[in-house]
């Protein structure tokens, strides 16, 4: 499987490019910002997007959307049904202090549901909703990793104090799909630096993450 992490805009929002080494082919999830610099590096190393995911609507995650599928014809846009309308709203209440305007990305390709598959050449990834953060927020499973955005992070999760939060679906999606997960697993959060499944039942200290 092909990994490849980049750290976008003021906010350091961890964008990822997932794909299949063999054909070149690549999922990118949580383009924040930055979608020329992203676009101008993948080109570089002659990657294809096929598809572009948002894990949930905060402008951080979603705000180079547009310009990622914009640059990448053919590609697909993936989210949850229940996040992508506050795209709009969340562009425009934040884009005075993001430092530039936000355009708002067409409807998805393909809504998002728990379960769903997503197929990136000859590599396979799934789709965990994980609400709490945000109403629809989405994890994505791959071979020996999962892709967090703001659900959980090393020794720590997600802010529940935002519109559409709540901290008990919150705990309760990372115990029942996170958890569930082989210990080994890496997860790559939406910021900060990537950890275990293993480590985070152990040590996070938040809400008895690591009480049976």
């Amino acid at each position: 499987m092909l990994l490849q992490g980049f750290v976008v805009g003021a906010l350091q929002a961890n964008c990822y490019v997932v794909g299949d080494e063999a054909s070149r082919e690549v999922l990118v999830i949580d383009p924040g910002d930055q979608g020329p610099a992203v676009l101008e590096e993948l080109a570089r190393r002659e990657l294809r997007v096929v598809a572009v995911l948002a894990t949930h609507f905060h402008v951080d995650h979603s705000g180079a959307v547009h310009e990622l599928l914009e640059g990448s014809p053919g590609a697909q846009f993936l989210m949850h049904a229940e996040d992508y309308p506050r795209i709009a709203v969340n562009a425009a209440n934040v884009s005075e202090w993001y430092g530039h305007p936000v355009t708002v990305p067409r409807a998805p390709d393909r809504y998002l549901e728990h379960g769903d598959s997503i197929e990136i050449g000859e590599v396979t990834l799934g789709a965990l909703h994980t609400p709490g953060h945000t109403p629809g927020s989405i994890c994505v499973s791959a071979p020996g990793a999962v892709f967090t955005g703001d659900v959980l992070f090393q020794g720590s999760i997600g802010r529940t104090d935002f519109e559409g939060g709540s901290h008990e679906q919150l705990i309760g999606a990372i115990r029942e799909h996170l958890f569930a997960l082989p210990e080994e697993t890496v997860v790559y959060p939406g910021h900060g630096p990537a950890t275990t499944i293993g480590e985070e039942k152990r040590s996070n200290p938040f809400a008895g993450l690591g009480r049976a």
